[in-house]
């Protein structure tokens, strides 16, 4: 089995990062390809940067699917473009914003997303509503910037920290998730640190990836995940321009 995971922004040392985790969560004998998108922005912070980073993501998911990927996981805890990958691809496609709250609900009733930047919580917020989870889970930002995941001497480790015990204290929650592709190496040792199921959206759409392989599901191509209609596309985006498929 061959699992694509797709970081949509530029930065790929943050995919280093990503592809361990996929890795170390993968079933003996999965394939984890990990891939950088081509082009973008360097960190999706934000509604603008989502859609920029919506191109070069559905490229790499593209180029994988015509390679012989059997699944694809998108590293971004927006859920980036994922309606989109999920109509031009025949292949399953997971987000691991809707990847992680699938399994926090399976192991707390309440629990909290800790993001990084306010301005990533409230698209987290939308997504929370959609996936149903509104009644169960809180999100809160640590107001670190992505990047500074990275490093080292930038006290992101430590801000994050300060709004989980913030959350186990006012949100009374049962699980924590990590709202933030970078934060994917942290989950082991925060939850040894606290003592609650901490959730890496990675290694959580890693697993269900897996599972939709094994049981021989795809994404369904009626209705709303349909074949986009073919039609001319103008521009830089003349190379996305759909082949058609059924309405």
């Amino acid at each position: 089995m061959r699992i694509l995971v797709v970081n949509p922004n530029t930065t790929a040392s943050m995919t280093e990062t990503i592809a361990a985790s996929a890795k170390l969560a993968a079933s003996f004998g999965t394939e984890i390809v990990a891939v950088t998108s081509a082009m973008g922005p360097a960190s999706i912070e934000g509604y603008y940067d989502e859609a920029f980073a919506v191109p070069g993501l559905l490229a790499a998911i593209a180029e994988s699917e015509r390679s012989g990927a059997d699944a694809a996981v998108i590293a971004c805890f927006d859920d980036t473009g994922l309606d989109a990958a999920r109509a031009m691809a025949s292949i399953p496609v997971l987000g691991i914003c809707e990847a992680a709250l699938s399994l926090a609900a399976f192991v707390a009733q309440r629990f909290t997303i800790v993001t990084t930047l306010e301005r990533s919580r409230v698209p987290i917020e939308g997504l929370v509503q959609r996936y149903g989870m509104a009644t169960r889970c809180k999100v809160r930002a640590a107001d670190i910037p992505v990047l500074s995941l990275e490093d080292p001497a930038s006290g992101a480790g430590e801000r994050l920290r300060e709004e989980i015990i913030v959350a186990l204290e006012e949100d009374r929650a049962e699980a924590i998730v990590l709202g933030c592709a970078g934060m994917a190496d942290m989950a082991r040792e925060l939850q040894a640190e606290y003592g609650v199921p901490v959730i890496d959206g990675v290694s959580a759409a890693v697993r269900q990836a897996e599972a939709l392989v094994a049981l021989g599901l795809m994404t369904s191509k009626r209705g709303a995940y349909a074949t986009p209609l073919a039609k001319p596309y103008s521009g830089m985006l003349k190379s996305f321009e759909p082949s058609g498929g059924a309405a």
